[in-house]
């Protein structure tokens, strides 16, 4: 049965089915194919942009936002403790005070943040840019991308279906381009990676059905 290129929203929870898909069950109707492939096209046009946490909008690539912190540990591991057990001897100058281990700010000093001025895409950020270009407006952040579109088991998988990482989606999130291939951005840029099920959603997301 044919149905209507919308947004619906709904999620749902079972066992996850191993692997992807690498031929079609099914087939979409034409003028939603030729939607989807140009879904495909723009996306694949960004290869080899920088990643970027927190870049891409339904214009481009884009530097980070200034509201959007990049995730760091909570606590820095102290010398001593990181160099236990590996057969490194501790550097005694880095317990000296007023002293700094490179790349580590003084204290009461920020560090410049580098990342801040790379023009470029994060995961949901390029997938918010592919289907702008055909007028659709996709959240920002993965875990809600997950909680939009026709919910399929990865053996049903379409060239165009949204690929999901972590719990409920909120970790990342990559395009499947068939033939057990996705794009997606990553560290260092956006790039056509073979599709990884290791903490894989249960389900893929068909937002052109």
């Amino acid at each position: 049965m044919k149905r209507p290129i919308a947004l619906v929203i709904g999620l749902a929870m079972m066992a996850a089915t191993p692997g992807v898909a690498t031929a079609d069950p099914v087939t979409r109707p034409p003028g939603h194919q030729q939607a989807v492939d140009a879904v495909i096209a723009r996306a694949l046009t960004q290869r080899g942009v920088p990643y970027t946490y927190g870049g891409g909008d339904a214009s481009g690539p884009t530097r980070r936002p200034a509201s959007v912190p990049v995730p760091t540990p909570d606590v820095a591991t102290p010398l001593n403790q990181a160099t236990t057990g590996l057969g490194l001897n501790p550097v005694p100058s880095a317990t000296v005070p007023g002293l700094t281990a490179p790349g580590l700010a003084a204290p009461g000093i920020a560090e410049p943040d580098p990342s801040a001025n790379v023009v470029g895409f994060d995961a949901s950020g390029l997938i918010v840019y592919a289907f702008a270009g055909v007028g659709l407006k996709l959240p920002r952040s993965s875990g809600e991308q997950y909680k939009v579109g026709w919910k399929v088991t990865p053996d049903q998988a379409l060239p165009g279906d949204l690929i999901f990482f972590g719990p409920d989606g909120t970790q990342s999130v990559a395009m499947f381009l068939g033939n057990g291939q996705m794009l997606e951005a990553t560290t260092p840029v956006v790039k056509i990676s073979p599709v990884r099920t290791n903490g894989m959603a249960p389900y893929l997301s068909r937002i052109i059905s």
